[in-house]
């Protein structure tokens, strides 16, 4: 990376100030440091790694834990539920007819 010298520090002061105007420059200058201010308390708070939670993470809303797999099971459990019902009436209907056989053959033991 070249030197920057003043004569280029002069050109940057000045197309900066050509871009944006004087008015907005003390703005942005506040922003700025504002910005690093955050920037730098989140860094120093990364780097304790947990050892005192964020003022940020004691200020966002608490919410429950969601457990991304409950619709799925859901799912699951009502087709298992549709089946085993499927499987009752079929079971039914069997032991309708075998106990109508049931009755034929008594009736006419011939058959």
């Amino acid at each position: 990376m070249p030197n920057l010298g003043a004569p280029e520090l002069i050109i940057i002061a000045i197309i900066v100030i050509a871009l944006f105007g004087w008015k907005k420059l003390p703005d942005m200058a506040r922003s700025l440091g504002r910005s690093a201010r955050v920037f730098k308390s989140e860094v120093d708070e990364m780097k304790k790694d947990g050892k005192s939670p964020s003022e940020a993470s004691q200020t966002t809303v608490a919410g429950d834990v969601v457990d991304g797999d409950a619709p799925r099971r859901a799912a699951d459990a009502e087709a298992e539920a549709r089946s085993a019902e499927a499987r009752a009436q079929e079971a039914e209907t069997r032991a309708a007819q075998a106990r109508a056989d049931a009755d034929r053959f008594r009736s006419d033991p011939s058959l």
